[in-house]
């Protein structure tokens, strides 16, 4: 299986990817067809871990490669590092403000970006959507640093991003997926809407593939771009969200380990 996946074309290994990323999605959104209502604990213990996931595969998987694939190309390593990172949190502050959606747990009066009438299952989807630009964005550039043929870039690294933001994609799933059913929409309409949510990773991370391989000189920008969105998203969005109901003990211990596991598995494989 391993030696098929390394035969394909690297646009087509970070579709994969992504599709898996997507379907770990699909899987914690299942788990609105067991359970009703979540625990607050246990939902803040897993935004902790998420966003654990998300700021260690933001340096060790997208910041460290940035900057020794600049140096290799005869570039100061801070520079694609600064310039990708700052223009990957003005970006998602862009669509933040451009994009109606909801956090989790918050009212209606709440809701972030234009004014809109969209029903509120919608704008809770949308605020997951969002999270997810970054993450699909960030596997694909990992799997288009390979078609570039920077020593840097490797298979393993690759995946074991993959991996790590397919693991944090779990509690994101049924993150929207199970407050939706204890608002009232049946179990079939909040699994299509939890999984709808990561449906955007694939088409990030073809973009992103497709982007560094035509125009192998940005590709440090793009890693640092994933990562500057990916930190605008766990600052501004997860870390409150998962700190904000009197739970921060236990979301704190989560982003240790989601930290951690991430960590792991980047320097273990990569």
């Amino acid at each position: 299986m391993l030696e098929w996946f390394m035969s394909l074309d690297h646009t087509l290994q970070a579709l994969l990817a992504t599709l898996f990323t997507w379907s770990v999605t699909a899987l914690g959104a299942g788990m609105v067809f067991f359970f009703k209502s979540i625990d607050r604990k246990v939902l803040d213990a897993m935004l902790g871990f998420a966003g654990g996931v998300m700021i260690a595969a933001s340096f060790w998987s997208l910041l460290a490669p940035a900057i020794e694939m600049a140096e290799s190309m005869g570039v100061p390593g801070w520079l694609p590092a600064v310039v990708g990172f700052l223009a990957g949190g003005l970006f998602l502050k862009l669509v933040d403000k451009t994009i109606p959606h909801l956090h989790i747990g918050a009212g209606m009066a709440d809701a972030e970006g234009p004014k809109t009438k969209w029903q509120r299952s919608v704008l809770l989807v949308m605020a997951i959507t969002l999270h997810n630009i970054p993450e699909g964005l960030a596997v694909g550039v990992a799997f288009g640093a390979l078609g570039a043929g920077l020593g840097s870039a490797s298979l393993a690294g690759a995946l074991a991003l993959a991996l790590g933001i397919g693991l944090q994609n779990f509690p994101e799933g049924a993150a929207v997926a199970i407050p939706l059913r204890r608002e009232g929409l049946s179990r079939g309409r909040s699994f299509w809407y939890g999984q709808l949510s990561g449906i955007v990773e694939p088409v990030a991370g073809v973009i992103g593939a497709v982007l560094v391989t035509l125009a192998q000189p940005i590709l440090p920008y793009a890693l640092a771009f994933a990562a500057g969105a990916m930190i605008y998203v766990v600052v501004e969005e997860v870390v409150p969200e998962s700190q904000g109901s009197g739970n921060s003990d236990i979301s704190t211990l989560g982003a240790l380990g989601g930290f951690a596991l991430m960590m792991f598995l980047d320097v273990a494989l990569g």
